[in-house]
């Protein structure tokens, strides 16, 4: 029995429309071709989805390694369709534009490549990750019965190419600020690394205490860090330097066991610079030997610039040590305006000559002062450098 027609619109159900009606009757239920396709399209884009969560995953960024020993590239006998090097972009310095840099390395005497042996290398392999830079590069260590001591790596590289801070580069005004004495006071240590921007070169007393505790924090920091090793004075010992100076009357054996010692204390510098040494650093016997361990390890040597008749200039060159020099002791008055002073001396010496290096020492006065003078610098377009960023490298030149 058929149901009647719905004979007024009151009676019919809200929403339905009798021709409507009448075509889904009709109709059948059919499905339309549109239909069809969203649905397909559903389906694919579901697969795509899989492929992409349960396969390789192509198109994430791949996941970041960091190694502790940097990855350098083989050596390289013949680079003759190379050219050298230009350091005309920085003449200052002694460093390169950029690209890869060639450095001659003098082997081992039992090797069989001969010697100057050619080393090709991108200087961007060269610098140590700074969230490693606390912990020191195995292949730059030599263990010995005086302790650990830095020295060339194997294929070429060296302490003063690995731990050296990065820098921007730049031809603009540079200056360099090396603070020295850190480990001899412990709050003092712990207030200058903690106050001192990063860009500040620390250097490190040979005689000071913790100093492997010390040289992590500042490493950690950002700082790059040098070693002050103890040097004869005049009037010596009447003035004494400290523990295991290195003197003009000493064997150079001797000497030699003395910078041992005081080379074995930290790991992770970039050179050493002298700690008075008057009297070292014009005898010729004396600094000969020392240079030359200085260059058979990789490391920079930073004079304080207290003598004018200091020999280490000409002995870098010859000896191919990177060498840098004090233009302003900024603490001689231990007194902040004349820090402050001082320290807008190294400016104007830096826009004049296009980088100039302040030395000072960890007076919380001094801290304070260079803190302060750093920030004002950097406004007015100083850029604060690492001292290995105004060394002469006799190796890049």
């Amino acid at each position: 029995m058929t149901k009647p027609p719905f004979e007024k619109d009151i009676d019919r159900p809200l929403g339905l429309d009798a021709g409507a009606r009448n075509r889904e009757a009709r109709d059948g239920g059919r499905i339309g071709l549109g239909q069809i396709a969203l649905g397909f399209a559903a389906v694919g884009l579901v697969a795509a989805s899989a492929v992409i969560a349960f396969g390789e995953r192509p198109y994430r960024t791949p996941q970041q390694v960091v190694l502790s020993t940097p990855v350098a590239p083989a050596d390289v006998e013949d680079a003759s369709p190379l050219p050298p090097p230009s350091s005309e972009a920085y003449p200052d310095s002694g460093q390169s534009a950029g690209g890869a840099s060639i450095i001659r390395v003098n082997p081992p005497e039992s090797s069989e490549e001969g010697s100057n042996v050619i080393v090709i290398r991108d200087p961007t392999t060269l610098g140590q990750d700074l969230r490693m830079a606390h912990l020191p590069d195995r292949a730059l260590i030599e263990e010995t019965d005086a302790g650990l001591l830095p020295m060339r790596a194997a294929d070429g590289r060296r302490p003063f190419d690995v731990y050296a801070r990065p820098w921007s580069g730049a031809r603009g005004a540079r200056v360099a600020i090396v603070i020295g004495g850190l480990g001899v006071s412990q709050t003092g240590t712990q207030a200058a690394i903690a106050a001192l921007p990063a860009e500040v070169t620390l250097a490190f007393a040979s005689g000071g205490n913790s100093l492997d505790r010390w040289m992590q924090a500042a490493r950690q920091d950002g700082h790059e860090i040098i070693m002050q090793v103890p040097l004869e004075p005049f009037d010596y010992p009447q003035i004494d330097p400290g523990r295991n100076t290195l003197t003009v009357s000493a064997e150079p054996v001797e000497n030699r066991d003395r910078l041992y010692w005081a080379l074995s204390r930290i790991t992770n510098y970039t050179g050493v610079m002298n700690y008075m040494g008057g009297r070292f650093v014009t005898s010729e016997p004396a600094m000969t030997p020392f240079f030359a361990e200085l260059a058979k390890r990789g490391l920079m040597y930073v004079d304080d610039g207290s003598s004018a008749r200091s020999l280490a200039p000409d002995l870098a060159k010859q000896q191919g040590v990177p060498y840098a020099a004090g233009d302003v002791a900024i603490d001689g008055e231990r007194e902040r305006g004349a820090i402050l002073a001082k320290l807008d001396d190294l400016e104007r010496t830096a826009r004049a000559k296009g980088y100039a290096v302040g030395v000072g020492s960890a007076f919380d006065v001094t801290v304070d002062a260079v803190a302060t003078w750093v920030q004002e610098a950097r406004r007015r377009g100083v850029e604060i450098v690492p001292i290995s960023a105004v060394a002469v490298d006799p190796e890049r030149g």
